[in-house]
C-alpha cells in the first residue's frame, strides 16, 4: 500500500459517494439506437430474470445509508427502464429506506424514459418527493430519430404523455438529452423546447461510442477506451466541433435571458471550475471514482460507462459496499483520470475547466502523437474559448457575493455599446436602406440609439 493511497484514505472527507443502481439491469421497453447499456445482457445472459432480489436490495440500502457520513443520502435509480419493475418494488424501496435511515434524510433520483408513467406513478413520485429525470432528446423529429421502441416506432408522444402525468401530480423533473450527430443541428430549438415543456434543469450528454469491426461472439460490440482492435466511432456519435457549436448556441441564448431561471448542467459545472469550486460532476473533476454502478444481482463496477469485466469490484453479497468503494482498485481507477492525461492536456489553458473530460472518451492522439486525447477536445476548447468573457464576469460576481445573473445586464450593455459605436453620423445614409439621412429615419429608434 503506497503513501498516496494511504494518505488518501486517511485524509478523505466525510464519506459521500454515489452508486447508480440498475435494479432491472439492461432490460428496457425501448430500443434506442445509441444505447450503450442494452448489450450488457451478454455479461449476465440474455432472457434471464433481471429483477433485483429482495435480499440484495435490502443489503444495499442498509449498507449504502450506513456508509454515508453525511446527513443527506441520495439514491439514484436507473436502468434499463426501472418502471418495468412496477410500483410495489419501489414501495418496498421506500419502506427499507425508512427502516434504515437512522435519522438521515433520504432522497431519491429516478431516471426514466417516461413512456410507462401513469397516475399511480405520478402520485407515488409526488408523495415520496422523488426527483425525476426524463430522457428526451428534444422536439419530435429530434427525439424519434434514435429513441424508438422495440418495433422501430418513435416514442415522443408516449414520453410527452408521461410528462403530462408529472405536471398533473406536481412532480419535479429535469431532462436528460443525448447529443448526437442529428440533433446538434437544432441546438436553440432543443433548448427552447425543453424550457417549454417545463424542464428547469437540463443535462446534455454527448454520445461517443466505438463499435468493434470484428467482435468476438458473445462479447460486447461497444468497446472500452483501451480496446486496441479496429473500432470506428459509431455513426450516431456527435462530431466534436458540432458539439462545441451546440453548446455555444445554447449558451448564447441562455446567458442573455435565462441565468438564474433555467439551469444547464454544463454551464453550472463550467462556472464552478471557473471559480475553483468542486464541479459536482465527475467528468469535469480532476479525479473520479465516487460515482459507481451496481447491477441487479449486486455486482459493483467502477462507473456506469465502465461496466466491463476489468472494472468489476465485487458483489455486495460477498463483500462490504464501503470496502469496495474504498478499495485500492477503485482508488487507482479514480486517480488515473488525472495521472493519464497526455502532456498536451497538461499544457492546455483550459485544463482547469475540463480535466480531460471522461476517460471513456480519450480515444484520440495528440498533435504530438501521444495517446489519450479526448475525442471531444476540439469542441470543448471552442466552447471554453467562447464563454470565457461571460464566465470571467460571473466568477467575479460570485466572488463578490453578487448574483451571476447580473451577467445578463452586462452583456446587454456591451452589445448596446457595440451597436452605438457602429452607428452612422446624423447626416449619413440610414443603414436601413430607406435612402433618407440617418437623423431623419432610424436615429433614436430601439437598437439605433447611443
Amino acid at each position: 500500500m503506497d503513501v498516496l493511497y494511504t494518505d488518501a484514505i486517511k485524509q478523505r472527507k466525510p464519506t459521500a459517494f454515489n452508486v447508480m443502481v440498475k435494479p432491472i439491469g439492461p432490460v428496457c421497453n425501448l430500443n434506442c439506437t445509441y444505447c450503450y447499456y442494452l448489450e450488457k445482457d451478454v455479461l449476465y445472459g440474455k432472457g434471464k430474470n433481471y429483477r433485483m432480489p429482495g435480499e440484495v436490495l435490502e443489503t444495499f440500502i442498509k449498507q449504502y445509508i450506513e456508509a454515508h457520513e453525511v446527513p443527506v443520502v441520495t439514491f439514484t435509480w436507473q436502468g434499463g427502464e426501472p418502471t418495468l419493475l412496477g410500483l410495489d418494488f419501489f414501495k418496498k424501496v421506500v419502506a427499507l429506506q425508512k427502516k434504515y435511515a437512522g435519522g438521515k434524510t433520504i432522497e431519491n433520483a429516478f431516471q426514466t424514459n417516461g413512456t410507462l408513467l401513469n397516475d399511480d406513478w405520478g402520485k407515488f413520485f409526488h408523495d415520496n418527493k422523488m426527483l425525476i429525470g426524463v430522457s428526451i432528446d428534444g422536439a419530435e423529429h429530434n427525439h424519434d430519430r434514435y429513441r424508438k421502441d422495440k418495433h422501430g416506432k418513435g416514442t415522443f408522444k408516449k414520453v410527452m404523455k408521461g410528462i403530462e402525468v408529472l405536471h398533473r401530480h406536481r412532480v419535479e423533473f429535469n431532462t436528460l438529452s443525448c447529443v448526437n450527430d442529428y440533433n446538434t443541428k437544432y441546438a436553440v430549438e432543443t433548448y427552447r423546447f425543453l424550457k417549454n415543456i417545463g424542464s428547469g434543469f437540463m443535462q446534455f450528454i454527448p454520445i461517443v461510442e466505438r463499435i468493434a469491426e470484428n467482435p468476438n461472439p458473445g462479447l460486447l460490440k461497444l468497446v472500452a477506451p483501451a480496446y486496441n482492435g479496429k473500432a470506428p466511432v459509431a455513426e450516431w456519435s456527435v462530431n466534436p466541433e458540432d458539439y462545441g457549436k451546440f453548446l455555444i448556441h445554447i449558451f448564447d441564448d441562455w446567458v442573455r435571458s435565462d441565468v438564474g431561471k433555467y439551469y444547464v448542467q454544463m454551464f453550472d459545472v463550467t462556472l464552478a471550475n471557473w471559480v475553483g469550486a468542486m464541479p459536482g460532476l465527475c467528468v469535469f473533476s480532476e479525479t473520479c471514482g465516487d460515482a459507481l454502478v451496481m447491477e441487479h444481482n449486486g455486482d459493483l463496477y467502477s462507473c456506469d460507462h465502465f461496466v466491463f469485466p476489468e472494472n468489476y469490484l465485487g458483489n455486495i453479497r460477498e463483500e462490504p459496499l464501503l470496502g469496495m468503494v474504498k478499495s485500492r482498485k477503485q482508488f487507482d481507477f479514480g486517480i488515473n483520470k488525472r495521472n493519464s492525461l497526455p502532456k498536451y492536456c497538461l499544457r492546455c489553458e483550459y485544463r482547469f475547466a475540463c480535466h480531460g473530460e471522461c476517460p471513456k472518451n480519450r480515444i484520440r492522439v495528440t498533435p504530438d502523437g501521444e495517446p489519450g486525447l479526448n475525442y471531444l477536445c476540439p469542441g470543448l476548447k471552442m466552447f471554453f474559448q467562447h464563454v470565457k468573457p461571460a464566465m470571467d464576469y460571473m466568477a467575479r460576481e460570485l466572488v463578490a457575493k453578487r448574483p451571476p445573473a447580473n451577467v445578463m445586464n452586462w452583456i446587454r450593455n456591451r452589445e448596446n455599446q457595440a451597436v452605438s459605436q457602429e452607428l452612422p453620423g446624423r447626416n449619413d445614409p440610414c443603414p436601413c436602406g430607406s435612402g433618407k439621412k440617418f437623423k431623419n429615419c432610424c436615429a433614436g429608434k430601439p437598437g439605433y440609439s447611443r
